[in-house]
């Protein structure tokens, strides 16, 4: 993992400081988004998985974009700490293999029922990255933002330590109330 270039980067939420670093495993590039003084541990932390549907096309199938917003505020507001912005699209089956789920959901199945009819794993994505991201930033203890009962997990088993989970609930809409219901009943997201 080598972090390749750094800048600052104004946002609607606030001002970031922005780093890029390339995978040496993948050669995927990864965004790094700082505020404030990371030393005093443990540091605010979302580690977010790319989503070009709904982070970039507002897609209203899932709560990405709003969970990435909030993030970006609460950290602002928090005035320290870090969102590590993971390649790994689509559960980590990538867009092409999401996209033919989607269509699948078009004909009634559930995004869990989907990607096992299409023969491709329900979540394949993999923390580890983000853990190495952390402790290139010497950063051994976190307040994770999430509502992944397996990025806790990975997290933890990879050598970082949640000191507490940190609950990341939007309000959900008509798109998206049975995909965060399933998030729920199937893959075990701490949801209300």
């Amino acid at each position: 993992m080598t972090n390749t270039i750094q800048a600052f980067l104004p946002t609607k939420y606030g001002d970031f400081q922005i780093s890029i670093y390339k995978s040496q495993t993948d050669n995927l590039e990864h965004v790094l988004l700082t505020v404030g003084d990371l030393k005093e541990q443990p540091v605010l932390t979302r580690i977010h998985s790319k989503c070009l549907t709904g982070d970039t096309f507002s897609s209203l199938r899932c709560d990405c974009q709003e969970q990435l917003i909030k993030s970006m505020k609460l950290i602002q507001k928090n005035k320290s700490g870090i969102i590590i912005y993971l390649n790994q699209e689509g559960r980590g089956v990538g867009l092409f293999n999401k996209i033919k789920a989607y269509a699948l959901q078009e004909k009634g199945f559930d995004t869990v029922d989907a990607q096992n009819e299409l023969g491709i794993p329900i979540d394949d994505r993999d923390y580890k990255i983000a853990v190495e991201i952390l402790k290139d930033l010497n950063i051994a203890k976190i307040n994770l933002l999430t509502n992944n009962p397996d990025k806790i997990k990975q997290v933890t088993t990879y050598g970082v330590e949640i000191v507490k989970r940190i609950p990341l609930e939007v309000k959900p809409n008509k798109q998206n109330q049975k995909y965060l219901l399933v998030k729920k009943q199937k893959l075990g997201h701490f949801l209300k």
